[in-house]
């Protein structure tokens, strides 16, 4: 039997971080019998879909993305934009595209399938802030915690324009 996720709330989407009150997840926040995956100043988390998992960041030598879609900001707007316009027309409501977070230990690893939070794709300037975000989770030179924290202090469900999210990336990727 496969056990349901049941969604927090408010978010806000910062590159490949998907913030709430108490939780950061890579892509988008699994929900019903959705698959994702949880950082936490402890460790990765696999949650949701059956699935469970758990790797200590002591214990994790890699996280790598694969097969996330990405866009320059104007392609992004644009096809933003034409999406939503398509989807209120036709009523679409398919599931989002998904990528993989692969988490690699000495012993294993794990091909982690999460679905993506951005309509049409992240952009390229954000995306790669996420992916050095990720290194030095991975290096011990970042924390999980400034982004929590930042979710419970400021998140409050409002996604920041474009220039703030990426001030942010950079910020939680600096030296503590």
């Amino acid at each position: 039997m496969l056990d349901a996720f049941v969604p927090e709330a408010p978010v806000a989407m910062i590159g490949l971080f998907w913030i709430t009150e108490k939780s950061v997840y890579v892509g988008a926040e699994p929900a019903g019998h959705g698959r994702g995956v949880r950082l936490t100043p402890e460790g990765v988390e696999a949650v949701g879909g059956g699935r469970r998992g758990f790797w200590a960041w002591r214990d994790v030598r890699a996280l790598t993305v694969h097969d996330v879609q990405v866009r320059s900001s104007t392609r992004w707007l644009v096809n933003s934009v034409m999406d939503t316009v398509l989807d209120v027309a036709t009523g679409a409501g398919e599931a989002p595209p998904a990528f993989e977070l692969h988490v690699r230990t000495d012993e294993e690893k794990a091909e982690l399938t999460v679905y993506t939070a951005a309509v049409g794709g992240y952009v390229q300037s954000e995306y790669e802030l996420s992916l050095d975000l990720l290194n030095r989770f991975v290096e011990g030179t970042a924390d999980v915690t400034r982004l929590v924290e930042w979710g419970s202090a400021e998140g409050d469900g409002v996604t920041p324009w474009r220039p703030a999210r990426e001030a942010l990336l950079r910020s939680w990727a600096a030296a503590p």
